[in-house]
């Protein structure tokens, strides 16, 4: 049984979030640090793949939509995003294989939540949209088949932190470290006994301009200047992203 767990999502290359995260005293001694995908697809992927590698057996790794696409940027399959047919050009052939065989799920038993499923988007699948004010036959379909002693999903994908019950099961997005949708800061989750939704503050004007400074990506300092800013809020994400879910 993890006393307690910190869960990290959607980092999307972005070290100096990621580093700001890392060294939190309640994430230095978590017993466990869950990865829920998209984690490297951005300005920095080689570095910060570096450093979550470096973290061993403290790290546990779930893949999103950005690992698949990565992979398959490399193989020959151009994504639709730029920053990731150039993350996937950056990566050594170590770490492709890596992204390559992540699970698209992973349970874990957790002090006072007890079975805990671990995954990007849902269950089911790495990319498709639930979103906090989704309604309860969505959640039914997406949790289909979920077997009965999980019980707390947490995920990622939207970049959104949320905590809600959904028919007795406890839903939790941790958010985005790299790419946060309606603040500034990098977001992640404590977990044990409770859930507590983290944001960590950090030099975000020092930040930019280190991504804009040691990326080869060409893009690079605007897209810090988009994502780590957080120009994008939750309402402007949820009007994106909620006719996704099917509503």
């Amino acid at each position: 049984m993890l006393e307690r767990v910190a869960v990290l999502s959607d980092i999307h290359g972005a070290l100096p979030a990621l580093e700001a995260v890392l060294a939190e005293p309640d994430v230095a001694a978590a017993d466990l640090i869950v990865l829920t995908g998209d984690i490297a697809t951005g300005p920095q992927p080689v570095e910060v793949l570096d450093l979550l590698a470096a973290l061993g057996d403290r790290a546990c790794w779930v893949g999103g939509n950005c690992e698949r696409e990565l992979v398959e940027a490399r193989s020959g399959r151009p994504s639709a995003h730029g920053v990731a047919n150039w993350a996937a050009a950056q990566l050594r052939d170590d770490q492709v294989a890596r992204l390559a065989a992540l699970p698209l799920t992973v349970t874990l038993p957790v002090a006072g939540l007890g079975e805990v499923l671990f995954c990007h988007a849902t269950p089911r699948d790495d990319e498709e949209m639930a979103v906090v004010d989704s309604r309860p036959a969505r959640w039914a379909e997406v949790f289909a088949g979920l077997p009965a002693e999980v019980g707390t999903v947490v995920c990622g994908h939207t970049h959104m932190p949320f905590v809600r019950l959904v028919d007795r099961r406890l839903v939790v997005n941790a958010g985005s470290v790299g790419m946060p949708y309606g603040g500034a800061g990098a977001w992640w989750v404590l977990l044990g006994p409770g859930v507590q939704l983290r944001r960590t503050g950090y030099d975000v004007d020092a930040a930019c301009a280190r991504v804009a400074a040691e990326s080869g990506f060409p893009d690079a300092a605007e897209w810090a200047d988009e994502y780590l800013r957080s120009r994008h809020s939750d309402l402007d994400a949820l009007a994106v992203f909620a006719p996704a879910d099917g509503r």
